[in-house]
């Protein structure tokens, strides 16, 4: 396996999906008056931040991808011709180009749209989910032909979406979890409480995509090799820890968020805070691997499971 090929990946996923999830926890979880406070300006900074490293991550995604497709042995042989080639000849090349633009006008947007919070916040995710869009046309849908080609890709951007907006709902979570203030745990304990409705949306829409996804690329099969280098045990692996990130949300959910939501109101909170963040942590800890996983299979071939 090319490991600087997966690690590439795996920081544009989590980048990517930080960037779009992010300010969309900002439109659905804060109220006005919050996008303009401390709150709402330390997620644009973390924004600005995640945008600007995404912009180097893209480059170097350039990069792995020159060298791959022109079997060239170091970097430095690579020449300009080879990246005008794949910016201008293939869906990647494309792909690739739409997601740069977006992701300096997220940076832009970051830096000098402040002044228009609900706006800015609008604007951010909107084109943030437009970069994080892009990266399936460097999975097995882009590999499909004809109808089934844009199902695929549909499939694909819906399930890239979901999952950018639970990674972001967990990093805005870690964020206000840090703070131990009255007012940062009572902020907590609302946005977790009401996190349920999109955080259902979101797990049926994994659901749904993910096993469409699996359909589309390998068929009414189960997988028959499952060493932690087969496509079959990594998918199997992906599965296990979603299914802890479920278990650990659901804590959260029905146990841990009320536990603070009382704790807020009694005035004692500092353990609870102690607690949910434990768990966040755990879960966010599950949604990276996943991610790391989700790298790797997208550079392996399903055949031979």
């Amino acid at each position: 396996m090319d490991w600087v090929t997966v690690t590439v990946r795996f920081a544009l996923y989590l980048d990517l999906a930080t960037l779009f999830g992010l300010p969309m926890f900002g439109l659905y979880a804060l109220r006005r008056e919050e996008l303009a406070s401390r709150i709402g300006s330390s997620h644009v900074t973390v924004t600005a931040i995640v945008a600007a490293t995404g912009i180097v991550l893209s480059l170097a995604n350039m990069a792995v991808m020159a060298k791959s497709m022109t079997g060239a042995s170091e970097y430095s042989a690579l020449q300009s011709h080879v990246v005008e080639m794949i910016v201008t000849g293939t869906d990647f090349g494309a792909a690739w180009t739409v997601r740069l633009a977006a992701l300096f006008v997220c940076l832009l947007l970051a830096l000098f749209a402040r002044r228009r919070p609900s706006f800015q916040f609008g604007a951010l995710a909107a084109t943030a989910g437009v970069a994080l869009s892009t990266l399936a046309w460097a999975g097995h849908g882009a590999m499909d032909d004809g109808g089934a080609r844009y199902l695929h890709l549909a499939s694909d951007i819906a399930h890239l979406l979901a999952a950018g907006a639970w990674v972001g709902a967990l990093v805005a979570f870690v964020m206000l979890s840090r703070s131990s203030s009255p007012a940062a745990a009572a902020l907590l304990s609302r946005t977790s409480n009401g996190f349920a409705q999109i955080g259902t949306i979101v797990v049926v829409t994994l659901t749904v995509t993910g096993a469409l996804n699996y359909w589309m690329v390998v068929g009414p099969t189960l997988p028959d090799e499952l060493s932690l280098t087969s496509y079959g045990g990594l998918l199997v692996a992906k599965l296990i820890l979603f299914g802890t990130m479920l278990a650990l949300a659901a804590t959260n959910r029905f146990r841990l968020a009320p536990q603070l939501e009382q704790a807020v109101k009694t005035g004692d909170h500092a353990l609870a805070v102690r607690t949910l963040r434990r768990s966040l942590m755990f879960e966010t800890s599950a949604a990276m691997l996943i991610l790391a996983l989700v790298a790797s299979l997208g550079i392996l071939s399903p055949t031979g499971m």
